[in-house]
């Protein structure tokens, strides 16, 4: 696992070994960072299924100005802290900040609205749904933030104040896109 693009390009990340984290392959990275190229600068991305923080750590290496990186997982965040680590980056320094909570604490203690919210749940489980819900709840995108959510099949349903605007498909990964719905 690498980081695709920007000023940390090329660098190897640390990755879990054994199957039960299922990292977001590189192809399917790629493409969902050139969909969103336009966003990084000077965002404020939170990774709130962190994992290995690849994504959050694409962010920041594409110009994010801010990352949160979230995962209750103990394993995850000093996996985290040894990407940061390895990149020079401090953590919960300005542009890494790490959180240890259930995705839906972390979500109701979040202050502020984020620019990016990736939201990368183990697919058996349906936590996805409920954490759209908490962010639209409490207002956590940006006017013109998007939430992405990553799963094995297309996205099924609507939640109320977001709207979903795009979907794609690489390999077996599905990204949806969700905005704020704008007031009618």
């Amino acid at each position: 696992m690498r980081i695709i693009g920007g000023k940390y390009r090329s660098r190897v990340l640390s990755d879990f070994a054994g199957d039960e984290v299922r990292p977001t392959s590189d192809r399917a990275k790629e493409a969902l960072f050139n969909i969103l190229s336009l966003k990084l600068y000077g965002a404020r991305v939170l990774d709130l299924f962190a994992g290995s923080g690849a994504l959050g750590l694409e962010s920041l290496s594409r110009g994010a100005k801010e990352v949160v990186f979230n995962d209750r997982a103990k394993d995850s965040l000093a996996i985290v802290k040894k990407n940061l680590a390895a990149l020079k980056i401090p953590v919960n320094g300005e542009e890494a900040k790490l959180s240890g909570s259930d995705f839906l604490v972390c979500l109701e203690s979040m202050r502020g609205s984020f620019d990016l919210i990736f939201i990368d749940p183990p697919y058996r489980l349906e936590y996805g749904a409920q954490a759209l819900k908490k962010i639209s709840e409490k207002g956590l995108l940006t006017e013109n933030g998007i939430a992405v959510y990553e799963r094995d099949r297309p996205f099924d349903g609507e939640i109320a104040g977001l709207e979903k605007y795009d979907e794609r498909k690489y390999g077996k990964t599905y990204f949806t896109f969700f905005k704020r719905k704008k007031d009618e």
